[in-house]
């Protein structure tokens, strides 16, 4: 009675493991991709107040104007973008959501879509439940987890239809410089295809200034590009995000979010506006804490003997643990069980994730400094 496409599909790595971890004691989760911040006070004011006033309605389909304005404001002082707030963004229900549409928005049967992995576990399936073929691109530590143009341009067949990338990526940290995107974008333009650029992680850049792929010479009619408020403001649980592209690519997702999702929740809309006005100070305090949590947890992994780059950007640290004969999903689970510190399997981020693990850093410098003495004593030969 299902269908075989869903059938295909395994649950989500992340999740599943994370059952594990229901009803255990004393675990400290270096796992979840959520920052420990609690949403700033007046994004969280702002909220309240749109109820005191009443705004519990649905908004316009495309998203609140006001809420639009800001997006388009905010885009083109950070990246010299000019997009149509009236035809050319659209509010989602996280950039989740954002990614669901734009794969089904561009995508028609057998087309193959280029997925660059290590990745975020839902670009795969959404390419499948969109009815296209998702091709995989493994990088690895000897490019700093960067794409290379010949491997994407290795990959690209006669219904190759597009590229994701994800910088700064999850699981890796890794960003990419100007020149490195530039070099895609020729392979983008000779093959013809388009780059849908998940950019949650925008604001967590700490080498330098991100590097927007759509503001590269001519990618901003190629892009559709993905952002949102769950990690560079700490609104995870609001639900919140945005898609920015041509008005042919925004009104096909928009048909879709129409019949599916009609309208991202008023007072996260609400909210969003407040955190982009306002919220940049409470951001700015959340990254530089996130930087020496990142330089504590990476010094003390490569201490333990796992190999791990400094991530630029995001909050996660990408060690190997090859060094330990385990694959991740043994590692991972060993871990839980004997020491009760959680990570996440690299392998979950696709097949060249495997010998990797995810540590999240978006929690005290505490829990990440207990987790390290557990992970030392996991490492240490017994007896």
């Amino acid at each position: 009675m299902i269908a075989e496409k869903v059938q295909r599909i395994p649950p989500s790595g992340i999740r599943k493991f994370f059952e594990m971890v229901t009803g255990m004691d004393d675990v400290i989760s270096l796992g979840v991709g959520e920052p420990d911040f609690v949403t700033p006070w007046p994004v969280r004011e702002a909220c309240i107040y749109s109820l005191e006033k009443g705004y519990t309605s649905y908004t316009s389909n495309w998203g609140l104007q006001e809420l639009r304005d800001e997006i388009a404001h905010a885009v083109a002082s950070d990246y010299g973008i000019a997009y149509s707030p009236e035809d050319q963004i659209l509010v989602t229900t996280g950039v989740s959501e954002a990614i669901d549409l734009a794969m089904r928005a561009i995508t028609n049967p057998g087309d193959e879509i280029i997925v660059v992995e290590p990745c975020y576990v839902s670009y795969n399936p959404c390419v499948t439940l969109a009815g296209g073929k998702p091709v995989s691109v493994a990088t690895d530590p000897s490019t700093h987890f960067r794409v290379t143009p010949e491997q994407i341009e290795d990959k690209i067949k006669e219904k190759t239809k597009a590229v994701v990338l994800n910088y700064p990526n999850n699981p890796t940290g890794a960003i990419m410089k100007k020149k490195d995107l530039e070099a895609v974008a020729d392979v983008v333009v000779e093959h013809d295809l388009i780059v849908i650029s998940d950019e949650v992680y925008d604001k967590l850049t700490y080498d330098g200034k991100h590097m927007c792929f759509a503001s590269l010479n001519g990618m901003q009619d190629r892009t559709i590009l993905l952002n949102g408020f769950s990690k560079s403001y700490a609104m995870t649980g609001w639900r919140i995000g945005y898609a920015a592209s041509t008005p042919e690519i925004i009104g096909a997702m928009l048909k879709v979010h129409q019949y599916t999702m009609l309208c991202a929740p008023i007072t996260a809309q609400m909210a969003a506006i407040e955190a982009l006005r306002n919220g940049r100070e409470d951001m700015l305090v959340m990254v530089r804490e996130y930087d020496r949590r990142r330089k504590l947890i990476v010094k003390a992994l490569n201490a333990l003997g796992l190999d791990c780059l400094e991530p630029k950007g995001a909050f996660y640290a990408f060690p190997s643990i090859k060094s330990t004969s385990m694959s991740s999903d043994e590692f991972a689970e060993k871990l839980l069980k004997e020491q009760k510190v959680a990570v996440v399997p690299g392998n979950v981020f696709g097949a060249c994730g495997d010998g990797f693990i995810r540590c999240s850093y978006a929690t005290s410098r505490d829990a990440i400094k207990e987790a390290l003495e557990r992970m030392e004593t996991f490492l240490t030969p017994k007896g």
